[in-house]
């Protein structure tokens, strides 16, 4: 079975979206993950979630600030590369 590409939009559930963000890789799919509209905070929750995805090397894109690991896209930037995925998770 084809690996398909998956992108996952962070706004306000912000750890809940990072759990799920990862449990998708466990398909053996790619996954993205793009945070949206405001930064994404630094919780207990979060922290964790952040570190497994840095391992997991998935790529994380913002268009509110630039946190640590994190490539900063136009908005606009972001809707044209979220036409390339098979699936696009908004959480």
């Amino acid at each position: 079975m084809a690996r398909k590409r998956i992108a996952v939009l962070v706004r306000d559930r912000q750890g809940e979206a990072l759990r799920m963000s990862l449990g998708l890789l466990l398909l053996d799919d790619t996954v993205d993950v793009y945070v949206l509209d405001r930064a994404l905070e630094q919780t207990e929750e979060t922290g964790p979630h952040l570190e497994a995805m840095k391992e997991f090397e998935v790529k994380i894109y913002t268009n509110s600030g630039q946190g640590e690991g994190m490539e900063r896209l136009s908005i606009g930037e972001a809707a044209r590369r979220l036409l390339e995925y098979d699936h696009v998770v908004p959480y």
